[in-house]
């Protein structure tokens, strides 16, 4: 599998399947590409909040990809003319070769429609097995069922939040790390603005006193081979 981050917490997984992760382009001082440029074939969206949905909808009708996300995202999606699969935390949900699991995360959910915001349920995270199995914890604080996650899906890769103000910072990030047990960490969802400025370097110190995991800084743009 190949894993490119795209910035802030967007990701594009290149598997079984191509997965594009919380797809915020538009916008993002950080993004390494531009929403008419990504192709892929399954869409996941954490949660509702801008900077996670950002295009998915407008990639989701440009590609034909199948959006997986809560249930109650999912039935406001299916209004846009968009193909979704809404299940929930818990739930395993097949699309193509890839199986996507809906894991808990601590966090909002809301989605700024035109002229109205309304509640989105709850942020998640998505345990994506497409030959590899990625971690996304969305957006979250750290939370000891994380150790559930690890010990059930076994993930490869976890790709972490460390911003803090919104989420994780390094230091709770690093204790997930431990909790989770991932071979490899990533961080995420950092730098992109001035209150989650942080030093992915922190992250990657602390997180090797807390795991044996192996901490990947991938600016936006490169990728890995996992």
């Amino acid at each position: 599998m190949r894993i490119t981050s795209l910035g802030h917490s967007a990701f594009l997984l290149e598997g079984r399947d191509r997965i594009l992760i919380d797809p915020f382009l538009t916008g993002n001082p950080r993004a390494s590409t531009t929403s008419d440029k990504v192709d892929c074939d399954i869409i996941c969206v954490t949660h509702g909040h801008g900077d996670h949905l950002g295009d998915a909808v407008d990639i989701a009708r440009r590609t034909g990809a199948v959006v997986a996300c809560i249930i109650e995202m999912s039935d406001w999606l299916e209004k846009t003319g968009v193909k979704s699969v809404g299940f929930n935390m818990g739930g395993t949900a097949t699309i193509g070769n890839t199986k996507i699991t809906m894991v808990p995360a601590f966090h909002s959910s809301s989605i700024g429609a035109p002229g109205l915001e309304f509640s989105a349920a709850m942020a998640v995270g998505m345990v994506v097995d497409s030959g590899k199995v990625v971690y996304h914890a969305g957006d979250t604080c750290v939370f000891g069922d994380m150790k559930l996650i690890g010990e059930l899906y076994k993930p490869d890769v976890a790709l972490l939040p460390i911003g803090g103000f919104f989420t994780m910072d390094p230091r709770q990030a690093a204790m997930a790390t431990g909790l989770i047990n991932p071979k490899i960490a990533i961080p995420m969802h950092y730098g992109t603005w001035p209150p989650i400025e942080q030093d992915p370097k922190e992250f990657e110190r602390l997180a090797k006193k807390s795991s044996k995991a192996k901490v990947v800084i991938l600016k936006p743009g490169e990728h890995l081979e996992v």
